[in-house]
């Protein structure tokens, strides 16, 4: 197992998928092709997302541009909740222990969250309904750093630049989690103490 050392760690900044919450990509693949999406794997990744579903994550469309350029694809009308049932196939589950985890770090380090991800599954992630506890995604967090809402997605280093100048924190005193080996890198390239997580792997014994 992978040791860090967190002496001078101040700040930790966790993705989420595949981090925070555990992802089933086979159920997402399923429900999308359920609802019509016939050739989905062509666009849609564990990772880095590609067409209308990439133009959705930079926020380069709408949410209901997107649903509307999804049901030109499909050449068929899929009613909107139908397109949300497909991406909730995502998740699979948020661990409680990670919850936990989240609210006992918060106590000692500043906590981020940075993100590739969309309005479809963020409507979700900012309700009650995001946790047993009934808090949303943002109580667990000093700060979300949103890709749709950055207009870019990691890897490209302009989102980590980002978040470094909007929240201030230093690059040196920040571990960086993520499950993408892309990611890691841009983040090991800037600096940053990085860990390299497995889709729903148990890290807390990092913070031991």
């Amino acid at each position: 197992m992978q040791k860090i050392d967190l002496n001078g760690i101040k700040n930790i900044i966790f993705d989420l998928g595949g981090v925070v919450v555990t992802l089933d990509f086979d159920e997402a693949l399923r429900r999308f092709k359920e609802i019509g999406c016939d050739e989905i794997e062509k666009v849609l990744d564990p990772y880095h997302q590609r067409g209308i579903f990439l133009a959705l994550e930079e926020g380069k469309l709408s949410q209901q541009e997107y649903y509307d350029a999804l049901r030109r694809e499909a050449g068929k009308f899929i009613p909107n909740e139908r397109i949300e049932y497909a991406w909730m196939g995502f998740m699979k589950e948020i661990p409680a222990s990670k919850l936990n985890l989240l609210e006992r770090l918060k106590e000692k380090y500043r906590l981020f969250l940075l993100s590739n991800t969309n309005p479809v599954i963020m409507s979700w992630a900012l309700t009650p309904a995001f946790s047993p506890q009934g808090k949303s995604i943002d109580q667990f967090f000093d700060k979300l750093y949103l890709s749709y809402k950055i207009g870019c997605t990691k890897p490209a280093p302009a989102i980590y630049e980002y978040l470094f100048r909007d929240s201030g924190i230093k690059a040196e005193e920040t571990l960086f989690i993520d499950d993408g080996a892309a990611n890691i890198e841009i983040g090991n390239r800037l600096g940053m103490k990085t860990y390299l997580a497995k889709n729903g792997e148990d890290f807390s014994y990092l913070f031991d």
